[in-house]
């Protein structure tokens, strides 16, 4: 069982953690940021890459990251992040990978290839921010009605000004 080092008090110890050294080494033909906070290791990366890096945090039989917990969206006005919550369910570690898009096209291709229970995560997504998903098998509107305009998760969204049909 993988497990990261933390001292007496719950804190994380100021080196590296064996979960994000093998991930560094993993991931070194990639342009990557590793950090580790709390109990997860967080890696931030080049939205170009999703696919070959989630291939190998899925199936390098080291990470063997089965388990995505969740997919959310965040709006920073200057860009959208998406943010991928992932778990080892056999080896009890987390990892968490980041990616920036620019809002004007937020794009980035799909890992239901990887991860199927990407699929709703993906759709909900782009409806609330304008993500689309390249190779997404069905972006059709999960929450919202076809035909809706605008993205509401963003923070751009006139909120107020919206009126229903």
């Amino acid at each position: 069982m993988s497990m990261i080092p933390q001292g007496e008090d719950g804190s994380m110890h100021d080196s590296k953690s064996p979960l994000s050294n093998l991930v560094a080494e993993l991931l070194a033909e990639f342009d990557v940021e590793i950090e580790d906070c709390m109990d997860e290791t967080v890696v931030k990366f080049n939205h170009e890459n999703i696919v070959p890096i989630a291939k190998i945090i899925k199936f390098d039989s080291r990470l063997d990251c089965d388990y995505l917990r969740c997919l959310s969206a965040v709006d920073y006005k200057d860009r959208i992040e998406v943010v991928y919550h992932l778990s080892s369910l056999e080896k009890r570690h987390k990892l968490i990978l980041k990616t920036s898009l620019t809002p004007e096209y937020p794009t980035i291709s799909s890992v239901v290839s990887v991860w199927p229970g990407s699929n709703w995560f993906e759709r909900e997504a782009h409806d609330l921010f304008g993500v689309t998903f390249l190779g997404h098998p069905n972006l059709e509107p999960l929450l919202l009605f076809e035909g809706f305009e605008g993205y509401p998760g963003r923070k751009n969204f006139p909120i107020n000004d919206y009126k229903e049909w």
